[in-house]
């Protein structure tokens, strides 16, 4: 089982004060309404202790004299009661749902805006379900203890104090005699509760392993079809199903014995009422309506003490979730802006690493006190094997991480003395594997930028050659490209990744080429695309293909983390280094394809 798996299964106290601190605080904002619903609770626990009360009235005083108006009229109080009862509880429910959906809402807001301020390292630790579950599940959880678990409490409190009180005024012996069974109830209900615990325990840790092994086999099904493992994979889920249907059923057990459980009890002591009440009538010491009365109210007793049990689960699982929201809200941002961040309006591209010591973890470095300088609408290309820190370099310039030592600047700026958001501003990415998000063709060109419009959409597409295929498209530029571009090829998706940087129009372009797996007629829209976006701009091109960067101001070689040559392509061929033992190598594949084909 692996840490996150592990996260999922912890299950904690039903009822932790530094973690029911921090959630109190998201009920701050609506501290009224929270009043307000708890004073209804209040009057509701009140009106429900009236109905038995004016019971006992209509025995004694209006049926044992046959008075039919009194009778009529108590009646009516009660009904009345019913209906007031009614409208409170209906406002209670509707203020307290009210409440918990904006404090979802808030809690969302604030992970989802926590999230986003993240480093991408971050990202690299946590896998996506782990943090979608948090967004959705955990927060929800939490919704049920404040509607139906927190305050709701109060109300079933309220009711069992006003019950007890109730009784003991009426009759004290009587009373006394109704409370012997508890210390059975009482026992009933810890037993429970011991139970319910372990059996939510396993259920949690079997819906979290059913969890993770979905979400593994969803994204892994191309290697589940090609290796032929459904039948595999079919027997592990149902042997994963079946132990989760084990501890529900285990759980259903539990609640099962218990409801009638609590009714035996409460029979129990509706008999010791029946038979000592009833010696008291007999004897002139108790009214028939006051042994009604107390056999409604011992009856009105079980059913808080039962929903108690309830929210008992609720508390618990609500617990569990808040800690592992609060840990994710408490993991601190790694990538911050400095306490005064510079505003530079306009930059003229300049960029320079000076010393840069870059390692993911901290300790194994991936880049190793890289120095270059690229000179404002200079055209440089870094090459070099796959796995030597040319990704990195980039990573590094958006500043999606901080290198551990030496500086990245930008007109002579260290990027850190930047806002992140400006900084990007400046920086456009065409990335090698080109990421589109549900929407249309426009959308994803604009990236929601009311400063672009669509005419300078169409521009855009037009000069990168996108709005070749974009036109044969059924609705054009409104084309919905659905998840991730799924209907759309690889070298479309690169094209309308240079549209969209052109409409940004970035300072400083960042171009990780990506022809390799296009057909010729793509390929050559693409080196078009490349060339056109490559102008008046700052450039660096990782490059795979050595032939498509003879035209570029200079090349830099990274080898192993490090600079190892630097020139234009024809310095770097007379050389016979590092690069012309890659270029040499290339050309022998591609001539080798040649002759195939």
């Amino acid at each position: 089982m692996n840490q996150y798996q592990a996260e999922e299964e912890v299950l904690g106290k039903a009822y932790d004060s530094r973690l029911m601190r921090r959630l109190i605080r998201y009920l701050a904002p609506y501290k009224l309404y929270v009043a307000v619903s708890i004073i209804l609770l209040l009057f509701i626990s009140v009106l429900q202790l009236a109905g038995p009360y004016l019971t006992k009235i209509a025995i004694d005083r209006y049926i044992a004299t046959q008075d039919i108006s009194g009778l009529s009229r108590i009646a009516l109080i009660f009904l009345a009661i019913l209906v007031v009862a009614f409208f409170l509880r209906y406002l209670q429910i509707y203020i307290m749902q009210f409440v918990g959906q904006r404090v979802m809402f808030d809690m969302r807001m604030e992970l989802f805006s926590h999230l986003q301020e993240m480093s991408l390292s971050f990202f690299d630790k946590n896998p996506v379900g782990r943090l979608i579950t948090r967004l959705t599940n955990d927060v929800e959880v939490l919704n049920e203890m404040l509607t139906s678990g927190m305050i709701a409490i109060f109300g079933d409190i309220f009711s069992l104090i006003g019950i007890v009180i109730v009784m003991l005024w009426l009759d004290f012996k009587l009373a006394l005699v109704s409370f012997m069974v508890l210390p059975l109830l009482i026992y009933a209900t810890i037993l429970f509760r011991q139970k319910a615990r372990e059996s939510y325990r396993a259920i949690r840790t079997r819906i979290a392993r059913i969890n993770a092994f979905l979400q593994e086999s969803i994204v892994g099904m191309p290697i589940i079809q090609i290796f032929n493992r459904e039948k595999k994979n079919l027997g592990k889920f149902e042997r994963l199903s079946h132990r989760y249907l084990e501890a529900c059923l285990r759980s259903v057990f539990y609640h099962a014995a218990f409801h009638p459980s609590v009714e035996i009890i409460g029979s129990l002591a509706v008999a010791l009422i029946i038979w000592y009440g009833g010696g008291q009538i007999l004897k002139g010491a108790l009214t028939f309506g006051a042994l009604v009365a107390f056999i409604q109210y011992v009856n009105r007793f079980y059913h808080p003490i039962r929903d108690l049990s309830e929210k008992y689960n609720i508390m618990q699982s609500a617990m569990a979730s808040s800690e592992r929201i609060f840990k994710l809200l408490d993991t601190p941002v790694e990538i911050k802006d400095a306490e005064l961040p510079l505003s530079i309006e306009r930059i003229r591209g300049e960029i320079e690493f000076k010393n840069v010591w870059f390692a993911y973890n901290g300790r194994d470095y991936v880049l190793r006190d890289i120095s270059f300088r690229v000179r404002a609408g200079e055209k440089v290309a870094i090459v070099g094997a796959t796995g030597g820190g040319k990704t990195s370099i980039i990573s590094l310039l958006a500043r999606f991480y901080d290198p551990q030592k030496g500086k990245i600047l930008i007109d002579e700026i260290d990027i850190r003395n930047f806002r992140q958001k400006e900084l990007r501003r400046y920086l456009g990415i065409v990335q090698q594997d080109v990421f589109l998000f549900s929407g249309t063709i426009e959308d994803n060109i604009k990236l929601g930028e009311n400063k672009i419009n669509f005419q300078q959409v169409k521009e855009s597409a037009s000069y990168v050659n996108a709005d070749k295929f974009i036109k044969k498209l059924p609705h054009d530029y409104q084309e919905d490209v659905r998840e991730r571009g799924s209907l759309l090829s690889v070298g479309q998706k690169q094209l309308l990744a240079f549209a969209r940087a052109l409409a940004f129009d970035p300072r400083i372009l960042v171009l990780d080429e990506a022809t390799s797996s296009v057909d010729t007629e793509t390929e050559m829209l693409i080196q078009d695309a490349s060339a056109k976006l490559l102008q008046h701009r700052t450039s660096i091109v990782i490059a795979h293909r050595l032939s498509t960067i003879k035209d570029v101001d200079r090349i830099i070689v990274i080898h192993k983390g490090r600079v190892k040559e630097v020139g234009t392509h024809q310095e770097l061929l007379q050389k016979k280094g590092i690069y012309y033992r890659l270029y040499q190598l290339q050309y022998q594949a591609e001539k080798g394809k040649i002759l195939l084909n």
